[in-house]
């Protein structure tokens, strides 16, 4: 609400890449040291195949928006606005945090 979406929309991908980090953790002991959040679901996918439907079709476009939102708060400053962050923090709610979590308890 206070209007900081440049900071919103970083902190989700923090949120997606942390979240899959940890349950690569869980899983292997270890996780790929990397800030690519495609790479990292990729990983993940690996131990449940649900992850997979995270990097395809419209879910896909929302991933790769989240790892732009990291790539542009570190070197392309880019500012984002309401209509892009409500639709993304929606799907990271009742898409992405379902889907990860549930593979993490694979």
């Amino acid at each position: 609400d206070s209007g900081d979406y440049d900071l919103a929309m970083f902190s989700l991908e923090q949120h997606c890449r942390l979240l899959v980090k940890y349950y690569l953790f869980y899983l292997d002991g270890t996780y790929p040291r990397t800030h690519s959040l495609t790479q990292l679901l990729r990983e993940l996918a690996k131990h449940n195949e649900g992850v997979s439907q995270l990097l395809h079709g419209e879910s896909y476009l929302y991933v790769t928006k989240l790892e732009d939102a990291y790539v542009a708060s570190r070197y392309i400053p880019r500012e984002y606005n309401r209509e892009e962050v409500g639709p993304t923090l929606r799907f990271v709610k009742e898409v992405f945090d379902p889907v990860v979590q549930q593979a993490g308890r694979a």
